[in-house]
């Protein structure tokens, strides 16, 4: 079992959404979405990830026959099947057990086309209740350490990550709901 970074996790992604990427390409979907900024990804990791993908042997590169101009082509990384398993398996993983403040989660969010409304729904569904059940066990741990009766700065260490926790419920449900919309849409224009 090979664990897997947040930069490998997103690089997966964006090479099986392409079909093939090469590094330049995904340096640019990289910079479209913004990924920068929230998932701390910069150049230099993504070369590096490329380059550990590869070793786990999840990508492969395809060199091209096409000349662009005098240099050469640009290699281009296309997914493995090892690599497609991994990818999904992990996307399923993200989305239903995360933790609240993990931003491993919009990353699985951001890949929810890849493995399609039903899983993605199952996966949530199994969110919403890893989630009741961690803030419930916050909320005892909370009242059995005195709950009000704590001074202030004690009590928002509970209920911060508590308030965290129902907005993310709400959340899920909602992109339940959407995802439920969208697949009996999609049943009617079949």
């Amino acid at each position: 079992m090979h664990p897997i970074s947040n930069v490998e996790f997103m690089l997966l992604q964006m090479i099986a959404e392409c079909h093939q990427a090469s590094g330049y390409d995904i340096k640019k979907l990289v910079d479209q979405r913004g990924y920068r900024e929230w998932a701390n990804i910069g150049t230099t990791s993504i070369y590096v990830g490329l380059r550990k993908l590869s070793d786990k042997g999840w990508i492969a590169s395809e060199e091209s026959d096409e000349k662009s101009g005098k240099g050469p082509m640009p290699t281009r990384f296309v997914l493995t099947e090892a690599g497609m398993t991994k990818l999904k398996d992990e996307i399923l993983d993200c989305l239903s057990s995360t933790r609240e403040r993990d931003n491993r989660f919009d990353l699985g969010l951001a890949a929810m086309p890849l493995i399609g409304n039903g899983m993605a729904m199952a996966a949530l569904r199994k969110r919403l209740d890893f989630l009741r059940e961690a803030s419930t066990g916050l909320k005892q741990k909370f009242e059995s350490q005195g709950g009000v009766h704590l001074p202030l700065n004690v009590r928002a260490l509970f209920l911060h990550p508590i308030s965290l926790m129902e907005s993310e419920q709400a959340f899920v449900a909602s992109l339940i709901n959407e995802l439920s919309k969208e697949t009996r849409e999609d049943d009617h224009h079949h």
